[in-house]
């Protein structure tokens, strides 16, 4: 694989975003998966200073429960263990 290109700009820095906005539960929930954990910049495409707001904004809103910590639906009842402790004999 190539990684030839140049990467897109940073959505937030061509709106001129000076500040994320914590409180703005919808454009926050596009920076999440459906797990709840924060995508990476590599994936959102964000630049380093507005992925380090969106991560912040992120925590305040679940903090303030605007945003879930994890979905609903996210989490077996396996725990995610990675497999068996012990080994049957």
């Amino acid at each position: 694989m190539t990684g030839g290109g140049r990467r897109k700009p940073c959505q937030h820095c061509r709106d001129k975003v000076e500040q994320v906005d914590y409180k703005d539960v919808a454009s926050l929930r596009r920076f999440i998966s459906e797990k709840g954990k924060i995508r990476s910049r590599r994936i959102t495409g964000a630049c380093r200073r507005h992925q380090g707001q969106i991560a912040r904004a992120v925590k305040r809103a679940r903090e303030l429960a605007l945003l879930p910590y994890v979905n609903e639906g996210g989490r077996d009842d396996g725990g995610g263990g990675g497999g068996r402790r012990h080994a049957e004999r």
